[in-house]
């Protein structure tokens, strides 16, 4: 008897092997009702970076990566040490600047008594120079008849150009006086706008401090560090990713034809690769309004020359807070559409979590 190749059993029983495969899967994988369209995609989560405000050195990291925090958990503190003593130092200004303002107020309470001194010496050589001047008026009539010698009235008329001089210089240091005012109430400006000047330096300080600590914007988990502790990061410097486990949805790119019946709010059902048994409700949240082509990640050349609509299925977020320690991104699954409102699931899409 003539034998066998070898190698001939073994081909033949991989042949039946991959063909009983696809004979399985086309059997255990019913045809879709019509109004419902299947399309692949993954599971997807709002990222969101968390970065310093302004550079420094990261003093410590308080989550780890795949850690689950809540809104408002503090994830990160930046090194604060030069912070705190600009604030001390704007603090010392402050404080300068409330002693200049009380002797600027003292100031201004002398040179307006000097002000007060000064207007009543004005009154007091007026007085003065308005006797000299009556006296010189009746000195120059009194000579006419010899009633005074010219002695008294050149006198008289010495002593009133003394008193006249003694207004003027008195006048003088009334301004003077008033010019003194004028400048103490310029001191007592400037050290309140020096108060003010620290104490925005020290708000602006204290901002820099609170920014220094980077909480959580919203619950999730943390996907991944970026930076360690003790790295200098600039301005903007991401330190870590957080992954919004309220805000997860599933991306799949449907053609024309299935994209142009999807309505936003319509149901959809979502199945994971790694968990094939459980069904997950959804909700259509986007269509994209432009055509796009299909990413590279599908398979056949002929489909990547269709143009594609990108849709958004959200996962509700009650759901989602029931179940956050299972949320997990980038599961590859399917997502099921209805593109006719009346359209009915198939039993293998009926029974959703719940």
């Amino acid at each position: 008897m003539k034998q066998k190749p070898k190698y001939l059993v073994p081909t033949i029983l991989v042949v039946a092997a991959v063909a009983a495969y696809f004979a399985w899967t086309k059997l255990d994988t019913p045809a879709l009702p019509e109004g419902i369209v299947g399309a692949n995609g993954r599971i997807e989560a709002t990222e969101i970076d968390i970065a310093a405000l302004t550079g420094g050195r990261i003093a410590d990291i308080a989550a780890a990566e795949g850690q689950v925090v809540n809104a408002g958990d503090v994830l990160v503190q930046m090194d604060v040490v030069q912070l705190n003593a600009q604030k001390r130092q704007a603090e010392a200004q402050l404080r300068r600047a409330s002693i200049a303002i009380e002797t600027a107020k003292a100031m201004v309470a002398q040179a307006e008594a000097q002000e007060r001194a000064a207007e009543a010496a004005v009154d007091q050589a007026q007085a003065m120079a308005d006797a000299a001047a009556q006296k010189l008026a009746r000195s120059e009539q009194l000579v006419k008849t010899n009633a005074v010698s010219q002695q008294v009235l050149d006198d008289d008329r010495a002593k009133d150009r003394e008193a006249k001089a003694g207004v003027a210089a008195a006048e003088a240091s009334h301004a003077a006086a008033l010019a003194g005012i004028t400048s103490a109430q310029a001191q007592v400006v400037d050290a309140e706008a020096a108060i003010d000047a620290a104490k925005a330096s020290i708000d602006s300080i204290t901002a820099s401090i609170d920014d220094a600590t980077l909480v959580a914007p919203r619950s999730g988990r943390i996907q991944y560090l970026v930076a360690q502790e003790g790295e200098v990061v600039g301005s903007g410097g991401r330190i870590l990713s957080l992954v919004d486990l309220g805000d997860v949805y599933m991306t799949v790119f449907l053609p024309t034809s299935q994209a142009g019946r999807v309505q936003i709010g319509s149901e959809v059902r979502l199945t994971l690769d790694a968990a094939p048994g459980i069904v997950i409700p959804a909700t259509v949240s986007y269509v994209a309004d432009v055509a796009q082509f299909t990413p590279k990640t599908v398979e056949t050349a002929e489909e990547r020359e269709k143009l594609m609509f990108r849709v958004r299925a959200k996962v509700d977020p009650e759901l989602l807070s029931r179940y956050v320690a299972y949320v997990k991104t980038g599961l590859p699954g399917m997502a099921y559409l209805k593109t006719l409102p009346d359209a009915e699931w198939p039993a293998s899409l009926a029974n959703v979590v719940k």
